[in-house]
């Protein structure tokens, strides 16, 4: 039986960065920096402008949401299983936020957060922390993104199951490994006879027909310049290795692992959340690329077989995924298993481990470690946060966090931006619609499978201050009000008296 993870609203949004001091887990290090002073009202309207920033998904301005955010009474957002006329769908940005904010930074000392403030914020979040809807085993952390200081902590090293929030770890490793600009090929090689074509998958789990038309088409000019009429068609999807399967077995939350698929292996038009899958992607996706083939005029001969390319072969068509940046931002706000399974194999791939479960687990694993974060006693063990296996602290992923707003860090920016944003989009979408506040001002990755809730974001709070948090919960029996209780933690943070 599936397990009930996130059930994303709509579509995603857009990206705009590295040296923290020793707050989050370790000793000594550079300087820390820090935002000069804010004030409340600057802090709330910069959150508010947030939603005039479009990303790259979205290169016009979301009219509706910065209707939404700016109106007297929010109600929040749509339902996350309908794009409703009550509610917009694409998430907004924060560059707006985070470029306002970062422009004032100037460099401090390292000390420990004031006890005055420690005293303040447990005032806030430790009646909160004792919710019985967040089940036996809860953890918190926040940290001043500005200065690197944690200033709550609850059970901060204890590992515990992430469920989604997992996917923070996953992009913070691709993009340090690979950079935001990285693109994913998919190429098509045609031997030296021009008597056989192969189509060789990079992993790019977003590829779809029109990209495979557009391949066919090329490759079909090619073929034809060299007066070659009809091919032979092979597909390579040797850059993966290892088991197809997750550990959870064919389910309709990830398709199997293969490098080379079509809209992730679905098998309706859904872009997003469960869906029937192909016990087959690459194969499905030759034959589908075949037809187009045809459709171009060029003949394939017989059904396409896999195989790897000829010794002497040349590349005569290729595509190139969406940037990284982009697929990051998609596979947080969508909570997309997919695309973050592709992301844990590209950083295997770069590190020169095999692209599976297990080279994942320790390339994800290293880049974390290079990124100097606490990694006692975790254990990343897929993508995608599927596998209960996946052992994290609430310390890593507030850590995660406050390194992706380090300014020494931009490469990792599209971390914050991917977030789902609080009553607007992604999984948060339906989250947040009552009169209690966080609507469009919380961005957060959400992470639920039986019995684990989990919550792990930023706000900016009523001091203008960028925070970090993460918040997990374990033995929870009632995943609504598990939820709710999240919720409450992360507005408290962002209008908490302080």
């Amino acid at each position: 039986m599936a397990e009930p993870v996130e059930r994303p609203s709509t579509e995603p949004p857009g990206t705009p960065g590295g040296s923290l001091a020793a707050r989050l887990g370790v000793r000594g290090g550079a300087d820390n920096w820090r935002f000069t002073a804010v004030s409340a009202v600057a802090g709330l309207a910069l959150a508010a402008g947030a939603v005039l920033a479009a990303g790259p998904w979205d290169s016009g301005q979301r009219k509706a949401e910065r209707d939404r955010a700016t109106a007297a009474e929010r109600t929040g957002g749509a339902h996350h299983d309908a794009d409703g006329p009550d509610g917009p769908a694409p998430a907004p940005s924060a560059p707006a936020v985070l470029a306002a904010l970062s422009a004032t930074g100037t460099r401090t000392g390292t000390k420990d957060a004031p006890a005055g403030a420690l005293r303040d914020l447990r005032a806030v979040l430790d009646p909160l922390m004792e919710n019985d809807a967040l089940g036996d085993r809860r953890a918190a952390v926040v940290i001043d993104t500005a200065t690197g200081k944690r200033l709550y902590g609850k059970g901060a090293d204890a590992p515990m199951t992430p469920a989604s929030t997992v996917k923070i770890a996953t992009t913070v490793a691709a993009l340090s490994a690979l950079g935001p600009a990285h693109r994913i090929p998919t190429t098509v090689r045609a031997s030296d006879d021009l008597r056989t074509v192969t189509l060789v998958g990079g992993g790019d789990p977003t590829l779809d027909k029109a990209d495979l038309r557009a391949l066919a088409a090329g490759t079909a000019r090619a073929l034809k310049a060299g007066k070659a009429g009809s091919v032979r068609l092979r597909y390579d999807a040797s850059a993966y290795s290892g088991p197809s399967h997750h550990p959870i077995g064919p389910n309709e939350n990830i398709a199997p692992m293969s490098a080379l698929m079509v809209n992730e292996g679905r098998q309706d038009d859904s872009s997003k959340g469960p869906a029937p899958r192909t016990e087959d992607p690459a194969g499905d996706a030759a034959r589908t690329f075949a037809g187009l083939l045809d459709a171009a005029g060029v003949t394939t001969k017989g059904a396409p077989a896999p195989g790897r390319p000829a010794k002497k072969s040349r590349t005569v068509a290729t595509h190139l995924s969406a940037p990284l940046s982009g697929l990051v931002e998609r596979a947080l706000t969508n909570s997309d298993n997919d695309i973050a399974e592709a992301l844990a194999r590209q950083t295997a791939i770069a590190a020169g481990e095999p692209a599976d479960f297990n080279g994942g687990r320790r390339a994800v694993t290293a880049q974390l470690r290079k990124l100097r974060l606490p990694l006692k006693e975790v254990n990343v063990a897929d993508g995608s946060g599927l596998d209960r296996k996946d052992k994290v602290t609430a310390a890593l992923l507030a850590g995660l966090l406050a390194r992706a707003a380090d300014p020494a860090h931009p490469e990792l920016r599209p971390v914050l931006t991917g977030l789902p944003v609080a009553g607007f989009s992604g999984t948060l979408s339906g989250r947040y619609t009552s009169k209690a506040g966080g609507t469009g001002f919380i961005r957060a990755k959400t992470g639920t499978l039986t019995g684990v809730n989990s919550l792990a974001g930023t706000v900016v709070d009523t001091r203008g201050r960028l925070l970090a948090f993460a918040f997990l919960a374990s033995g929870t029996t009632a995943p609504t009000e598990a939820q709710a209780a999240l919720d409450k933690l992360a507005t408290a943070l962002g209008a908490g008296k302080r």
